[in-house]
């Protein structure tokens, strides 16, 4: 679909959090979040390093420099809508990678969200002690 030398970009959500996905192809899979390179980003928190890196472990998605700028929410959900743009950025590359995406799960938006807090209330869900008398 697009050629070898084209910018492929892609948004990813999750969460509050917004990602703006760039792939270059012909790279070194370097991976940059915000100017700052994925591991320093997430440092520490080696589960979301491999949670943003998951997509581009896929069979055929080699050879990508990735650029990430995010904003909104907690570092899990920026690893999530980083995660969600890289995948859809490689299903717009090729048809095969976008069924391998589909079926590990990648392409699919988690739209949950915090519920919020009703008036009268403590917290979402959560109520005053009741008094009967």
């Amino acid at each position: 679909m697009a050629k070898n030398n084209d910018l492929i970009w892609a948004t990813g959500r999750r969460k509050t959090s917004i990602a703006q996905v760039r792939l270059l192809p012909q790279g070194d899979g370097k991976v940059t979040v915000n100017a700052k390179p994925a591991e320093q980003y997430f440092h520490g928190q080696e589960r979301h390093l491999y949670d943003v890196l998951s997509p581009l472990k896929a069979d055929g998605a080699g050879g990508f420099n990735v650029t990430c700028k995010v904003v909104g929410g907690g570092i899990t959900g920026q690893a999530g809508a980083i995660r969600h743009g890289i995948a859809r950025a490689l299903a717009k590359l090729d048809e095969k990678l976008k069924k391998q995406m589909r079926v590990q799960g990648f392409l699919t938006r988690d739209d949950r969200m915090v519920e919020r807090k009703k008036s009268g209330q403590p917290k979402a869900r959560k109520r005053f002690q009741y008094s009967k008398r």
